[in-house]
């Protein structure tokens, strides 16, 4: 296979900073650019100087115009749409992980999936969506369980993320509503609630220090109870499955994928 010509959009940031360090000691690739926007502070400085690894002879830059056989983006939904936009218009397969986008801007992705080959996922990582489909199976078999089956979300993330609930939370709720035919999503509770709702999804967010991602689900029946649990120790988990991710969609036709084609999960 020839090398993969990789753009990197969100480089200066933290899990950025990770894709520029790992993909510059994969011989599957060849950094070619590293986005950040307009007013970052470290434009021009080398991207691999950057990332704390050998120097990549790759400056940081606030152009969209580049020639790259794949690009990630981890950045914020206002900068990943734009990026969207540049892919359509020069035909750039992309892997896209920035979350708490809008409706209309995924409607927006869904449309570009139209015309270029796009992974779309809320979490790159194996691990998460190795759970996911272990959620799904979960959800499945309890959809009828005798007396029921209460199902909650817990998710806690660093102190710096700007969506709650996180992105894979609420993928994995929509996983489980799809699988138990579910309705209703709780986001938190407060005061007098009540019973709780049968055709319920309870979601619980929790912002602490440095935690670089952390889900729990919860299915709970009369008698017992299955917890799914998945943690990431560091952002590293993110950033490879972004990198195969990357590699898978280089050589993809125009449509949507997830991490399941990705890791051959479906």
């Amino acid at each position: 296979m020839d090398v993969i010509k990789l753009a990197i959009h969100g480089a200066a940031g933290r899990m950025g900073k990770r894709l520029v360090a790992l993909s510059t000691s994969d011989l599957a690739f060849q950094l070619v650019a590293a986005i950040e926007h307009a007013k970052h502070p470290d434009l021009g400085r080398d991207a691999g100087a950057l990332a704390g690894v050998a120097e990549a002879a790759v400056p940081l830059t606030s152009s969209l115009d580049f020639a790259a056989d794949a690009v990630i983006d981890f950045s914020l939904p206002g900068s990943a749409i734009a990026l969207v936009r540049s892919c359509v218009t020069y035909k750039r397969p992309l892997v896209l992980a920035t979350t708490g986008m809008s409706e209309e801007q995924k409607a927006e992705i869904r449309a570009a999936g139209q015309q270029i080959p796009i992974v779309w996922a809320p979490s790159m990582s194996m691990a998460v969506n190795l759970t996911m489909k272990l959620a799904s199976i979960a959800g499945r078999t309890l959809k009828d369980a005798p007396g029921g089956a209460d199902v909650e979300i817990l998710e806690r993330h660093h102190r710096y993320k700007e969506d709650a609930p996180s992105g894979t939370a609420l993928k994995f709720g929509e996983l489980i509503a799809e699988a138990m035919e579910l309705t209703k999503h709780q986001h938190g509770r407060e005061g007098q609630t009540g019973q709780r709702p049968h055709n319920e999804i309870g979601y619980h967010a929790i912002r602490i220090g440095d935690n670089p991602g952390e889900h729990t689900i919860i299915f709970g029946l009369l008698g017992e109870t299955i917890e799914l649990t998945v943690r990431a120790s560091n952002r590293d988990c993110y950033a490879l499955g972004a990198l195969q991710a990357a590699k898978f969609i280089a050589n993809q036709a125009p449509g949507l994928y997830s991490m399941y084609d990705v890791l051959g999960l479906d």
